[in-house]
């Protein structure tokens, strides 16, 4: 008998469960020092650019491409091109890594959200990090036995994703309605109180002051690109599954405009509450705000925290308001990495829902304490770096190359504007067939390079980022990503060789 397909049970929680996608940690804690960075207010200008000549076409490829053939990333690419599929559990396997590490920040998270309510970081919030929290050792080959309190957060973060998707996409369309806004709300609550703040402007100043110059780096807009590309949830089978739960005539077009646009103006709105309150760091402490500013772990766990136990008042409310906040945003992405792979365990072998839902927590969950070792903020690193700058760029290159060249775009595009509010005009092909994937492979060689650079740089030394790792880590994981890529594809060649 076949199994009625699960569906959202209307479009708003579609879009809602798209934008909790793709709005993530990464909206809060990168894009708002990219933006520094980039020129400021002038890096909006190739931030909407690659939004619309990149990012909003992937988004449209990948929920209408789960749309059309009602199916997730391996079973859509398998109708593709015979062969392809493997491919598509290229993609979702990576989205079942990145989960896997990803639920690290949310342990770290859990943990901050105890520690909130007395500010037991105190006025030394890097050592408590690193030291007291972390416990970090030399280097990665230090291993040791799996702190316990980060062991509680993993729990309860595992925890959170099976409660959420034993049930199916159902249960994730009512749990979206509150896990999406509940952070946009949060952080409205941050940002007023950051305004109210003395030095509030100078940090507001320090993250809008435009900067043309800049404009004139190629590198910058790399940069822009990758922004979009990874803070959308790009090319990790996540939007094809999410597709794939609507109905066959369900519009397309304009909800990827929407989540494109949502997702972009919360990190744009997240930087007024992150550089208000830095801003009053730095007056407080009398340093420029430079000096106070930091992106990614140490943003949201040094550098924040910090700011709030400088508050004049209320400092564990806000500062369990921050933690929630984390949280929130990151639990929405989570359980889309996991649900983008579990949809492809289901279309190919037909395992419900629960059964999914525990059985990937029952192999993930144990890899995952790796990172609640002393040596886990290394292996979350090297994990990181190694899956998002090679795996998901070869991702999405290959994507475009997929369905630009082997399947009927033209009839694909015909069919994507008889059922969607907006039209797609030729740009959408020439977004796909040309910009996104020269941009794509322009990163992958710049990320190449930096890391061989890098190497040759040091020769006959170790190389330092976050306390004592050697950067062949890095290296070998890029170039493992390419080695694998390689093999799967002579196989792919092997199997059409042998079938003409």
């Amino acid at each position: 008998m076949v199994v009625a397909r699960d569906r959202w049970t209307s479009r708003t929680s579609f879009i809602m469960a798209a934008v909790g996608s793709a709005v993530g940690l990464g909206n809060v804690w990168r894009f708002p020092y990219v933006a520094y960075e980039s020129g400021g207010g002038a890096f909006l200008i190739p931030f909407f650019v690659a939004l619309f000549t990149a990012g909003i076409p992937m988004l449209i490829l990948e929920m209408g491409l789960g749309q059309r053939l009602q199916c997730a990333a391996p079973q859509a690419f398998a109708q593709i091109r015979k062969g392809l599929e493997w491919f598509g559990w290229w993609a979702v396997g990576l989205s079942a890594g990145i989960v896997i590490y990803y639920s690290t920040i949310l342990a770290w998270a859990w943990t901050y959200l105890y520690h909130a309510l007395t500010l037991s970081w105190g006025n030394h919030p890097e050592d408590f990090f690193m030291g007291e929290v972390l416990q970090r050792s030399g280097g990665p080959g230090e291993l040791s036995a799996p702190i316990w309190y980060l062991v509680v957060g993993m729990v309860l973060t595992w925890l959170a994703i099976f409660l959420i998707l034993r049930k199916g996409v159902r249960n994730v369309s009512k749990v979206v309605m509150v896990t999406v806004p509940l952070p946009l709300f949060l952080l409205a609550i941050l940002l007023v109180r950051g305004l109210t703040l003395p030095g509030a402007v100078d940090g507001l100043r320090y993250y809008l002051t435009p900067d043309f110059a800049k404009l004139l780096d190629w590198e910058i807009w790399l940069r822009a690109y990758g922004q979009i590309f990874f803070s959308l949830s790009l090319a990790s089978g996540i939007m094809i599954a999410y597709g794939s739960f609507l109905a066959r005539k369900a519009e397309i077009t304009n909800s990827a405009l929407i989540t494109g646009l949502a997702n972009c103006g919360t990190s744009f709105f997240a930087g007024f509450a992150v550089f208000s309150m830095l801003g009053y760091l730095a007056q407080v402490q009398g340093l420029p705000v430079p000096e106070v500013t930091d992106s990614g772990t140490g943003l949201a766990f040094v550098a924040y925290p910090m700011a709030i136990s400088k508050l004049p008042a209320l400092n564990a409310v806000f500062g369990v308001i921050f933690f929630v906040t984390l949280l929130t945003l990151g639990i929405d992405s989570a359980f889309a990495l996991q649900e983008a792979f579990t949809t492809g365990i289901h279309d190919k072998w037909g395992v419900p829902a629960s059964r999914l839902a525990f059985g990937f927590i029952a192999v993930a969950f144990p890899i995952s304490l790796v990172f609640t070792t002393r040596s886990g903020f290394y292996w979350f690193d090297i994990a990181d770096k190694w899956i998002c700058d090679f795996g998901l760029v070869i991702a999405g290159f290959m994507q475009c190359i997929a369905v630009s060249y082997l399947y009927n775009i033209r009839d694909f595009r015909r069919y994507l504007n008889s059922i969607s509010e907006v039209r797609l005009g030729g740009w959408w092909i020439i977004a796909l067939r040309y910009i996104t994937p020269v941009v794509l492979l322009a990163i992958l060689v710049m990320n190449l390079r930096t890391e061989i650079l890098g190497l040759y740089e040091v020769a006959g030394r170790e190389v330092s980022t976050y306390g004592g790792y050697p950067r062949w880590t890095t290296l070998v994981g890029g170039w493992g990503m390419l080695a694998a890529l390689a093999i799967l594809g002579a196989y792919l060649w092997r199997r059409r060789r042998r079938s003409t």
